[in-house]
């Protein structure tokens, strides 16, 4: 499933992967985040509703363009950074080509609308 984050006047697609909580998140697009900067490797904003974890390890140690759910915050989290693995990491798919990089470059809190694309 694709889907595309659109902050301000950049939009960012995404790829998720096969899973119960990726599944979650589809049935609640689209959707407005809040999101703040986080330790200086991520975009977090809570979701409407918690996603499944069934199926997910405890934890997970995201990559650089990685799309992730924080489960004890109910957070959608666009990384960009270099976070380690961490208990309560869900990895949702992956940030298509340079988004991560143009993440990066957005500062302080921004407000990001997530879509469904039609494949």
């Amino acid at each position: 499933m694709r889907i595309q984050i659109t902050i301000g006047e950049q939009r960012f697609g995404a790829t998720l992967a096969e899973s119960a909580a990726a599944r979650d998140l589809v049935a609640q697009l689209p959707v407005t985040v809040d999101m703040i900067d986080h330790g200086g490797v991520e975009k977090t904003g809570p979701l409407p509703s918690p996603l499944s974890l069934d199926g997910q390890p405890d934890g997970a140690d995201p990559d650089v363009g990685d799309l992730g759910y924080y489960a004890p915050g109910s957070d959608l989290v666009l990384y960009y950074g270099d976070q380690s693995y961490f208990p309560g990491i869900v990895v949702l798919g992956r940030l298509d080509g340079d988004a991560a990089q143009r993440i990066s470059e957005l500062t302080g809190s921004v407000t990001a609308r997530v879509e469904a694309l039609d494949d």
